[in-house]
Order: structure tokens, then C-alpha cells, then sequence
């Protein structure tokens, strides 16, 4: 690999010229930049950051941690936020931790590495030492939330929505719902069962009727087993409404595979909006979300606080709004 030495010998500079040039360093002359930077470019040099921020420079690494992506709706977040944090001079760093092992070494680790700050949908039962480090760093919770991070947090209006999902087929006629959600140890998960359980309560139907079943929200194979055990009861339901995108991607694969139809057969509300939800079947009824408006949000916020010092251990909540999409997967009960 080229050195500091080898740039500044072609580029007629000192080697301090040089990781201050390519430091930003306000006491460089642009031109002088623009000529390290482009030696720098044909030697194929780069930058030793622990170096340079030993020197005082300010990392512009931003650590996002999801629980998954395998889906449009975590890899949209992750779109978002690289491109806010390219156009405002960061560079993302993708974590996938899904259990709380993982968790606490992926924020060492970036906390290691000097990372400006990190961008986490945690898990529901973080480690100690995972809080302990957190709470003295700059994050922001998205999505999700642990009430013992001292964070400002980022999420949807989980509750609403479920609740507006359930209503419209509690007004279709349907009783015998069921809701196939996420982890209740998740806050998304506690929030979309009340959501599913308000909406019976708030239209005056009784809830007997109705069927829970939870899991892991990532699990595709979950969602398969629920739906499964769902069709093949005695009575099964008349209608389905999911709290997650895995397992709504799951029940539509299952579905199809059964010659299930919908509305006919059962009438189906999901969760997200993935392109091909547009398409399958008569065009899936789902709950949309401001996904990038959120990703955006957040990341805007964060950037701001990390470039102004502004401490960001703040109790600040936004919640964007989540909304009904009908189209032709629910219809009134055929019997």
C-alpha cells in the first residue's frame, strides 16, 4: 500500500500536509486539497482514521443496527439513511443483530471503531453492559423502544394502526379474526395487540371470537407454521390481519401454494407494502408506512445533534403516521 511519505513526496508537501489535507483541515489551502486528494487517489492511498482522530479529526461513521434485512421495508430504512448521511458528509455502517449476544459485540465494536454515533432498532431485552455503553454514546432508538436507553426514539403509530386494520374488518362483518403478530417482549409487538384488542372493544364486538398467536417477527417459517395451523382448524378464521412483513410474506407464499383465494376463501389485511403486495392476488389490503419519510426524519435529527455537540441522551419522541391501503384481498364474509 502507498504511504503518507510517497503522497507527499509527488504531491510536493509535507507528510502533515497531507493527513491534514485530507482532514479537511481548515488551514489548507483548497488547492492544496484538491492536489493531495488526487495523488492520494492515483497511489491508491487512504487515510489512517485511528490516526488521524487521535489528531483530532471527527469520525464520520454512523452505525445502523437492524434486526433483519430481508425485507423492502429494512432495506428501504437502510437506503434512506445511507443517502442522508452521504449528503451530509457520513457514512452509513450496516449491523444486522438480532439477539442480544450479537447486539452487545456489534456495539462494541462500532464504539471501538470511533463511530460517530449509531442508529439502533434494539432488541427487546438488551445486555447490561449493551444499556451501560449506550447510554454514555451517542444513538437514537428507531422503530423500536427500550425504555432504559436514554434516547430519543423514532417510530410509527403501531397501536393506531392495527386498530384502524381490525375495524375495517370488523365493519366488513368479520369476528373470527385473527391477528398473527410479533414478539409481545418487542414495544412494536405490545403496541399492535392493543391496537388489534382496542379495535374490538372501541365497535362494541365481542372479542371471544377473535385469535392471537405471536412469535419471532423476522421468522418467515413462524408465519408459515401460524397460518398453516390457522387453515387447518375446524373453524378456521374468516379473516387475517398481520402484525409483521416476514409474516405477511409468508402467509401469502402458504396461501398461494393452497389454492387459498382471497377474499373468497378469507379476507387478508397485512403489514408494509412491499411492490409485490400491489400485485398479488386481487392487490393486498395492507397497512402502509412513511418509511423513508421516518428513515429521513430520524436521520436528520441525529446528524444535527452529532454536528452541533447537542447532547442527544433526550427523552424526544416523533411518530409517523402509518395508514390504511384497501384494495381487493378483503371483502364481507361469505358465510
Amino acid at each position: 500500500m502507498a504511504t503518507a511519505r510517497e503522497v507527499a513526496e509527488k504531491a510536493g508537501v509535507s507528510v502533515s500536509t497531507v493527513g491534514r489535507a485530507l482532514a479537511d483541515d481548515p488551514r489548507i489551502s483548497a488547492k492544496t486539497k484538491s492536489r493531495v486528494r488526487e495523488v492520494a487517489g492515483q497511489l491508491g492511498y487512504v487515510g489512517n482514521l485511528p490516526a488521524r482522530q487521535m489528531r483530532g479529526a471527527k469520525s464520520n461513521l454512523i452505525g445502523l443496527m437492524l434486526p433483519d434485512i430481508r425485507n423492502y421495508f429494512y432495506a428501504t430504512i437502510a437506503e434512506a439513511l445511507s443517502e442522508c448521511c452521504s449528503s451530509n458528509g457520513y457514512q452509513l455502517a450496516l449491523s444486522i443483530a438480532n439477539d442480544p449476544e450479537t447486539e452487545a459485540r456489534h456495539v462494541t465494536e462500532l464504539i471501538s471503531a470511533r463511530a460517530a454515533g449509531i442508529v439502533i432498532v434494539p432488541t427487546a431485552n438488551p445486555k447490561r453492559e449493551t444499556r451501560d455503553l449506550l447510554n454514555n454514546f451517542p444513538h437514537v432508538q428507531l422503530l423500536r423502544r427500550v425504555n432504559s436507553y436514554k434516547s430519543a426514539w423514532f417510530g410509527i403509530n403501531d397501536e393506531d394502526c392495527l386498530c384502524e386494520g381490525t375495524k375495517h374488518l370488523l365493519n366488513l362483518g368479520h369476528q373470527r379474526i385473527a391477528y398473527i403478530g410479533g414478539s409481545r417482549d418487542l414495544s412494536t409487538g405490545n403496541a399492535r395487540r392493543a391496537g388489534f384488542r382496542r379495535a374490538f372493544t372501541e365497535m362494541g364486538v365481542d372479542f371471544d371470537n377473535a385469535i392471537e398467536v405471536f412469535g419471532p417477527p423476522s421468522s418467515a417459517q413462524y408465519g408459515a407454521n401460524a397460518v398453516i395451523d390457522l387453515l387447518n382448524r375446524p373453524e378456521p378464521p374468516t379473516a387475517l390481519i398481520t402484525g409483521t412483513i416476514r409474516v405477511t410474506q409468508a402467509i401469502l407464499e402458504i396461501l398461494h401454494q393452497r389454492g387459498v383465494s382471497a377474499p373468497e376463501d378469507i379476507s387478508i389485511v397485512g403489514f408494509g407494502d412491499n411492490p409485490e403486495f400491489k400485485w398479488w392476488g386481487p392487490g393486498l389490503t395492507t397497512i402502509c408506512m412513511p418509511i423513508e419519510d421516518l428513515a429521513t426524519t430520524c436521520g436528520l435529527w441525529f446528524l444535527h445533534h452529532i454536528e452541533s455537540e447537542k447532547p442527544t441522551n433526550l427523552l424526544h419522541s416523533s411518530l409517523a403516521n402509518a395508514s390504511l391501503t384497501i384494495r381487493g384481498s378483503t371483502a364481507p364474509p361469505l358465510k
